[in-house]
Parts: structure tokens; sequence; C-alpha cells
């Protein structure tokens, strides 16, 4: 098997994912491009907010990191916004930048002051949005789309036309919005936005379809995760051909979110067989860097980036890890830590703890032990995890030893070193 698209010296995932019946349903554009929009929907995500200067870094980070497009904010927000803005078009770190404004003269000239190449332009796209929430006669979502994409292209800008609720409006209305918008105004790219996670991964090809039906131009996927189905609906929409992947770190944005960039590329890399050309070693510490200056705390088992994805408690498992060992991991993980940048596994205390993995800790600190001694251990590891809910500490395991097998454990932890 080695050599097979699923089975690598990096990953090891199910070879069904390759069969001919199943790629031949899948039309994958020749690239898919990746456009970070953590900067600014990331930071819509309550309790969220990033200095100029925090901004700043995660643009770096992201450009290191491979991102194709960085949407840097919405200009016309704050100076402080339009100042970071303008000081990472300045930096010129590699990625394309965009800024993201509304379908407002105003808003595009902000951009335009910015010095940014592209523009994503936000309009109501659903009858009901533009009547209940915006209060707008229909016919002034149309025309205010028009003359700013008009504008906006007339300044040079590359513009990714954005109708928000486009997933719950319906589709003849949104559609002749659409065209109308590209024949009077001016559109590069359509993003089709699902802006409250509503729709369903089996409803995105006739959406793709219907669009295409009827416009032909590049089309760009933006989504939510309130039902947790943005990467799996990213990743259907990309198999019918859509270009470009709207993404957070973190899967940071309003409610509960958008959709993830390190799940998104990892699963195209090892699914699906797609190289985005995203470094992948650098996801982790992305998403530390995110996690610190948004205060976002991150799950310990969330995909690819969690802090304990790599950790091995459960006693069987911890066996077959040193079965296997680092040579064989991807028997017991779906892909390596190298590969997303994550420290090295290890087996960890806890109530979970069997004696094999007793033994492979008492071995690291260097202590020698009967059968009966370290049973005894696994049984006091369980009695303190359970007590404290929690993991042990290293001094913790370190006190146990000791007080099983006295002398012991200083010793042997000195000798280990």
């Amino acid at each position: 098997m080695a050599g097979e698209p699923w089975k690598t010296e990096e990953w090891f995932v199910s070879p069904w994912n390759f069969n001919e019946g199943v790629r031949s349903q899948m039309h994958f554009p020749s690239q898919v491009k990746f456009h970070d929009v953590t900067l600014r929907d990331g930071e819509q995500q309550a309790g969220v907010i990033f200095t100029r200067d925090d901004k700043i870094r995660i643009a770096e980070a992201l450009a290191e990191a491979g991102v194709h497009r960085i949407e840097a904010g919405m200009p016309v927000v704050s100076p402080s916004d339009a100042a970071a803005v303008k000081e990472i078009v300045k930096r010129n770190l590699g990625p394309q930048i965009f800024a993201f404004s509304r379908c407002m003269v105003d808003d595009v000239k902000r951009a335009v002051d910015c010095g940014v190449s592209g523009v994503v332009m936000e309009v109501p796209s659903s009858t009901h949005i533009i009547q209940y929430a915006y209060r707008w006669p229909l016919e002034r979502a149309v025309d205010l789309s028009i003359e700013s994409t008009a504008y906006a292209h007339s300044q040079g800008l590359e513009v990714v036309f954005f109708p928000i609720d486009f997933t719950r409006a319906e589709l003849k209305w949104v559609l002749d919005l659409i065209l109308r918008v590209a024949r009077e105004g001016h559109m590069d790219a359509l993003a089709l936005v699902d802006t409250f996670g509503v729709l369903a991964p089996h409803a995105i090809p006739y959406l793709v379809r219907e669009v295409k039906a009827r416009l032909n131009t590049r089309l760009e996927a933006h989504l939510h995760m309130d039902f947790g189905m943005g990467v799996a609906n990213t990743v259907m929409a990309l198999a019918e051909g859509v270009e470009v992947v709207h993404s957070t770190v973190l899967g940071l944005g309003e409610r509960a979110g958008n959709t993830p960039m390190e799940e998104t590329v990892m699963a195209l890399r090892t699914l699906y067989g797609i190289d985005t050309g995203i470094r992948y070693e650098k996801l982790y510490e992305l998403a530390r860097l995110v996690e610190k200056l948004s205060g976002h705390k991150v799950p310990d088992n969330k995909p690819v980036v969690g802090e304990r994805l790599f950790q091995i408690e459960s006693g069987i498992i911890a066996s077959w890890y040193q079965n296997c060992s680092q040579q064989y991991a991807t028997e017991l993980f779906p892909y390596r830590w190298e590969e997303v940048g994550q420290p090295p596994a290890q087996v960890v205390l806890g109530k979970g703890s069997g004696i094999d993995s007793i033994k492979a800790a008492l071995k690291q600190i260097g202590v020698e032990s009967s059968e009966e001694e370290a049973m005894t251990i696994v049984a006091a590891v369980k009695e303190l995890s359970l007590r404290h809910k929690r993991l042990l500490t290293d001094a913790e395991f370190l006190g146990l030893v000791e007080s099983v097998l006295p002398g012991k454990a200083l010793h042997g932890a000195t000798t280990a070193k």
C-alpha cells in the first residue's frame, strides 16, 4: 500500500476515498485557493478584539503559512482598522490583500485609500432580510450594488460580489440580482454565502449547478458553522468546481464561526489528494498565535490543532503505540504530528492508564520495578487522577513512585537525565 494516495509515510486514510466510482463524481478545480477572513469575519465573534498590531502579526503568520489571499479588514469600521489594512498592504507580505466593504461608493473609496488589490463587496440578497433587517426598498439593493461595483472596477480593484443570506433567498430573485450586477456593474467573482450556516451538504451541488447555469464567473465559498457543516459544505462546493475557500484560523467568526482553515486544508490533502500549497507544518503555530491574540480558548480535542490530539492516555492505545513505535504511528493517528507542526506523540498518565503506560513511564525515569509494584503504581495513578479529575503531572507521578518504591524515584529520575 505504500505510495498509494491514501497510505503514505505521513498519513493513512480510507482507500474508499479514492475509489473510481467515488472520484468520478468530483470535479475539483485545477487549483484551490484560500482567502483568509480571520481579520474581518473572525473578529466578528463576540468578545474577539484585534488591535492594529495583532492584525499585522496574524497577517504575517498567514503569509508564512502560504495563504493565497488575506481579507485584512473593513476600513470603514474604524481608523484602527484602516491603519491595519494600510500597514499590511505596505509590508508586501506575498498574498493578495483584500478589503471588505458594503456596496457603497464611500466604503470602496476607503478601500482604495488603503491600497488593496481587491475588495469583497456585501449586499443583502434575500427579500426578507432586505425588508425586515435592512428595511430597504428591494430595488435599493440592486442599485447600490451596480453603482459601487462599477466604481470599484474603475479604481482597478478586483471585485468579489458577496450576497448576504444567499442560501435563504429565493433563487430566481437572487440570481436575477447577481446577473444585473454582472452586466450593469462589475463582478470578477461571486461568493456563495451561507451567512447563517443553514445549507446542508447535499444541497451544495444543486446550488453550484444552478448558479453555473446562469453565470460564467469564478465562484468562491463563504460558509458558516452553525450546524457544524462548514468543512463538509466547502469540500462539496470545491468538488463542483468552486475555486476559492473563505475560511478563518480556528473557525473564528460570528456565532458558531466560519469554516476553519486548518481542518479544510488537511481534509483536502489527505482525504482527496489535493495539495493547496499551504505550509501545513505551520498550522499549529498559527493556531496558537491566533488563540493568544484573540483570547479564544481552543478545545484540546479540536481537529488538527488541539493540544491533546497526540496525547495517549488509554492503556490499550498506549500498548499499541509502544508496539508500533514512531515508525508506524499512522496505525494510531490518521496523520503524523509533524505534518501540522504539533509536538511529538506522548503517553500521558491518568485514570485510563494501564500497566504498559506505567512500565513505559518508569523506564523513562530509569526506575525498575516488579510486576506487583508496577500494578500498585497503576492503582495509585488511577486513584489520584480520579480524585482530581485530570491527568497527572510529572512531579505527582514521581511522588507516587517514591511512595511505592522509596528512594528509587529520585535516584532513577537523576540517572535518566
